[in-house]
């Protein structure tokens, strides 16, 4: 992984946590690789880091998308 890759990876992985406070970091890395299997076809030990990074933007942008549902309305 370039270091610009891993750090990009890693911002990622800290906005996802942010976005699920509830979660545990076992039980967000065990989900992740769940959708590694569902998005790449692939566990967590055999993704490759280009398709961790989507993985973990296409998690992220389904959470803040969930979370734009869920938010009330401020109009």
């Amino acid at each position: 992984m370039s270091s610009e890759m891993q750090h990009q990876a890693m911002i990622a992985l800290a906005e996802v946590g942010a976005l699920s406070p509830d979660v545990r970091l076992g039980q967000l890395m065990a989900h992740l690789g769940f959708l590694g299997e569902v998005y790449c076809n692939k566990g967590l030990g055999y993704i490759e880091d280009e398709e961790l990074l989507a993985v973990l933007q296409r998690h992220r942008a389904e959470l803040l998308a969930r979370s734009d549902v869920t938010s009330p309305s401020t109009t």
